[in-house]
């Protein structure tokens, strides 16, 4: 998961932004117990009836002063015309529930504060699950989470005659790196290309081009740019292609892949929590030893199936959050590749850490401006420029969250019993 020089000098130009070097020390560290805010917990009483929704719906309105006037039902959608890049064949809605949790406390560079979480899901016992991760992370002063860097490719194919033609071809691309920049810029206001790379294999030659994608998600943006890019390339290159194709599998773009897990794809995040003891025992119910034991176990599981990266059920959480904020589902698939870890500290204290080195998330175009989805972002005032670092950060925050939550119920032998109260 190593990253390059370049990428490295970005991660402080990003953080660097709004805050100096001393600030977001002081942004991104726990609060201190005195220093966590006070929020009423969200009404629990009666799950599943239409009072406790309402209830709920009032406790939410009240703390965030946003409309949820689709997500209740109390308005029926009926703009079709908003539909248009979304869909065909338009019959009508899936209605999945949305659930909340929270509050979850986070202590980011960009997302800074409490968070409820709408949840959209069919599983019983997960909001339950996230909402009791959230809390011991809460106690413990909050999770800290950076977005490191950020980066979505598109890969074409060229193939050529022999292998001397490929090394001729890749000779010119490296030279026009700017030029392909400066077409990349008149395509998109957001989209940039940051990197060339290039993947010979005898007479066919593999081009990584990299963007970053503002506050998109960025998969159409970034082939629309590599088309004129290509095009540029078939009506200049000296050595012309007997064949090409505007994406040859590479990128990593829904599937996890190797390349996604140690460079990037999408934001790179990563978020830390410390829980003591007191907390563990009180509401996670079980001990440091025994989360770091079932962690040790569930890692060299992972490694024995031959798992990309090692985490517990990441992509529980990030599923519910896609689908409640509208983001590409199918983007789940290099999204939830990551690594947990879980260490006792000196103090015998429990530290835990979530790395997602391919989070792909977007806070304007895709589904984010549909109504029930524009609801739930605005619940996390997430919607809109200047907010998808904001909402990589929560969403790895959440899925930090799962776990630790996960991790405790197994270990104190409650994950059977959680499910048969909750799940069935």
């Amino acid at each position: 998961m190593s990253i390059s020089v370049d990428k490295v000098e970005n991660i402080f130009d990003i953080i660097e932004e709004n805050q100096s070097i001393e600030e977001i020390g002081k942004t991104i560290f726990p609060k201190t117990k005195d220093k966590i805010p006070f929020v009423e917990t969200i009404p629990w009483e009666e799950p599943y009836s239409e009072a406790g929704q309402d209830k709920r719906l009032k406790y939410l309105k009240n703390i965030r002063k946003t409309n949820m006037d689709y997500i209740s039902g109390e308005k029926k959608f009926d703009e079709h015309e908003q539909l248009k890049g979304n869909i065909e064949n338009f019959i009508g809605m899936a209605q999945i529930p949305v659930g909340i949790a929270g509050p979850l406390l986070i202590n980011g560079t960009q997302a800074n504060g409490d968070f409820f979480i709408p949840m959209a899901t069919t599983e019983g016992a997960l909001v339950a699950s996230y909402n009791r991760g959230m809390k011991a992370c809460r106690e413990a002063g909050g999770i800290s989470a950076v977005c490191l860097t950020e980066g979505v490719q598109r890969s074409p194919f060229f193939k050529f005659k022999n292998i001397v033609e490929v090394g001729f071809f890749a000779q010119w691309l490296v030279t026009k790196l700017d030029t392909f920049k400066e077409i990349c810029s008149k395509s998109s206001r957001f989209a940039k290309l940051r990197e060339l790379r290039t993947n010979a294999e005898g007479n066919s030659l593999i081009i990584t081009l990299e963007y970053s994608t503002g506050d998109a998600s960025g998969q159409n943006m970034v082939t629309i740019s590599t088309n004129l890019i290509c095009e540029y390339i078939l009506k200049n290159s000296p050595v012309k292609p007997q064949d090409w194709l505007i994406e040859s599998n590479y990128s990593g773009d829904k599937k996890a892949t190797a390349i996604s897990f140690s460079n990037v794809r999408g934001k790179k995040v990563t978020a830390e929590v410390v829980l003591s003891r007191n907390i563990i025992e009180n509401v996670l119910k079980t001990t440091p030893e025994g989360m770091v034991g079932c962690w040790r176990v569930s890692t060299l599981g992972a490694i024995q199936s031959g798992a990309i990266g090692a985490q517990g059920h990441v992509a529980n959480g990030l599923t519910a959050l896609f689908i409640a904020c509208g983001q590409d589902v199918a983007c789940i698939s290099e999204s939830a590749v990551g690594i947990t870890r879980m260490e006792l500290t000196k103090n015998n204290e429990l530290y835990v850490s979530l790395t997602l080195p391919s989070l792909i998330v977007g806070t304007v175009g895709g589904g984010t401006a549909l109504p029930t989805q524009k609801e739930c972002l605005n619940i996390l005032d997430c919607y809109g420029v200047g907010k998808a670092r904001k909402f990589a950060e929560i969403c790895t925050s959440v899925a930090l969250a799962g776990e630790i939550s996960i991790a405790a119920a197994i270990s104190a032998g409650h994950f059977v019993d959680a499910h048969k109260k909750l799940g069935r």
